[in-house]
């Protein structure tokens, strides 16, 4: 039961709202700067992607190189970063799930979203 006739607090609503963008700011800028590897071909190239799905880094060894079988490589460096990629999202379901759940699965009761 809401105190007050049944109306929400329109002023904590509105707090409880700033917090929730706040956290979730600060998440997005976790992600942003949290690094996270994927691998293909049992290590041979490895992609380093942000939380956020930037590619910062490309690591391939020597023993994946074989200037006559260069579309092999290809596909293996596609793998990575596809690989890299997913535990990106993978890492934004952990760190943002619960906040976009608060922000739109009735968190804040009285709202629409």
């Amino acid at each position: 039961m809401i105190p007050g006739g049944g109306q929400p607090n329109m002023q904590q609503l509105l707090q409880q709202a700033q917090k929730m963008q706040q956290d979730l700011a600060r998440a997005q800028e976790e992600l942003a700067q949290t690094e996270v590897d994927g691998q293909a071909g049992g290590g041979l190239v490895t992609a380093t992607v942000t939380g956020a799905g930037e590619l910062r880094a490309l690591k391939i060894d020597p023993k994946a190189v074989d200037p006559e079988d260069t579309e092999t490589l290809a596909d293996l460096v596609v793998a990575a970063v596809q690989a890299a990629n997913e535990n990106a999202q993978e890492l934004q379901q952990q760190k943002l799930g619960p906040l976009a759940q608060g922000l739109g699965g009735g968190g804040i009761p009285g709202l629409p979203f």
